[in-house]
Formats: structure tokens, sequence, C-alpha cells
């Protein structure tokens, strides 16, 4: 992530040509480096190449698809916070879950509004400059989690989590007793109001309590209030 003083570049993916200058006509006008890529392995490759600070993703591209773009960045460690935002012309709820769980940060489905992209852009950054200057560590009982590191300690030992799945505990744990709705946390981990089925919400504490409880069934740190949402023991 580029310091406050300098330019933030973006990874523009898509195979249509018109999406592609009108992004990089509307980035550049906002004053931001911009990338462009037509196929999933050019993108990976400008990935690696130029270290853009977030990506626009299109789902449906020639070859490897958008998906599986995002698959691949998220198993390369140093990028595994990278902001990637999907675009595609699919409107199911099952793509938007399957894309949010691969690790996309936000979801948006074409024809959409540049100015709209924009606003998320601009939120995704700042969010990620605000997290830069969060406390490092944060303890809580067993648990310890490294933020900067992007590791959680359970009981003394290193226990690997998904992008999504940090990010959902980093949330509980800055405030514990604090009950978040299912929607407060999609709000808070997807950056956005996600119009779909919040059961991705439940899906994702069901995985993360298998790795940090001694017995998911029967929960020490994520407790679930039924019908309201779920809150970090305090």
């Amino acid at each position: 992530m580029k310091g406050m003083g300098q330019v933030a570049a973006i990874l523009v993916v898509d195979d249509e040509e018109p999406i592609l200058e009108l992004l990089k006509f509307n980035l550049e006008k906002e004053g931001y480096g911009v990338f462009l890529a037509k196929d999933g392995q050019e993108a990976l490759d400008c990935v690696e190449k130029e270290q853009p600070d977030l990506v626009v993703l299109d789902l449906m591209l020639p070859g490897m698809d958008g998906l599986e773009v995002c698959r691949r960045i998220r198993l390369i460690p140093r990028y595994q916070q990278l902001p990637i935002i999907m675009l595609t012309a699919k409107g199911e709820v099952i793509d938007k879950v399957l894309g949010l769980e691969l690790g996309a940060d936000d979801y948006m489905t074409k024809p959409f509004s540049p100015r709209e992209l924009l606003a998320r852009i601009k939120a995704r950054l700042r969010r990620m400059n605000l997290s830069e200057e969060t406390d490092s560590q944060v303890v809580r009982g067993e648990l310890r989690i490294d933020i900067k590191g992007f590791r959680v300690y359970v009981r003394g030992e290193e226990t690997e989590l998904t992008p999504k799945e940090f990010e959902l505990l980093r949330v509980l744990l800055e405030q514990p007793g604090r009950v978040y709705s299912r929607d407060d946390l999609l709000e808070r981990i997807w950056g956005y109001e996600y119009d779909g089925d919040t059961r991705t919400v439940d899906v994702h504490v069901r995985h993360l309590r298998l790795k940090i409880e001694k017995d998911p069934s029967n929960p020490e740190y994520i407790e679930t209030l039924r019908g309201i949402g779920y809150r970090f023991k305090g």
C-alpha cells in the first residue's frame, strides 16, 4: 500500500475493451495510476510485476476466470490483503457468495456506475491505510492476532485462516461483548451493504470456530445470539 502522499495504482482486469478504456479514463482523472489486463494470466503477471494497491477484476474472463484469478492471488502471502473488487454480468447470489468466500472484498454487477465504483475504490484504499495505522497485536485470552503479519495464534500455535476468516476475527476482537448483526459484519468486512444471502457470514463463523475453538459445538470465544448475530465473549 502506498503512503498517503503517493499515487495508488489500480489494476483493471476485463476482456471488454470499452470497459477498460472507461475505467482507465475515470481512474486517471482521479489521479490513480492504472494498469490494464485482458485475461487471467496477464492479470497474475501484472500483480507480481507491478504490485498494485487494488484490483478491479471481471468474473467472466477467457480461459482462467476471475474466481480462479482471485483464488491464486490469495494463495500468495504478501497479497492476502490486497483489495479485490469483482465485476460481473451475472446477478445470482451464488456467484456473489462464491466470489466473496474466495477472498473478494467487494462486488459490483454490470452495468455499473463508474462513480459508485470510484467511491468503493476510495473506501477500500482508505480502509487499508487505516488498518496499517492500528496496533499490530491484539491478545484476548489464548488468542493472539498479529494484524500486520496476518497471523493468528491459538494456545501458542499458529493457525492458518483465510483472509475473510482473519478479518471476521479481527472485527469481533475489537470490541469483546459487542453484538454484531450479520448485516453489520457484511458491511464491516466486505465494505458495503451486501444485498445477497447473509448466510455467507454463518459459513465463515462456522469455519472460524473449527480453527480456534476447542469444542466448536460449545464455543468459548464466538457466541451466537439467535436471531440477532454474533459477539466475541468478553
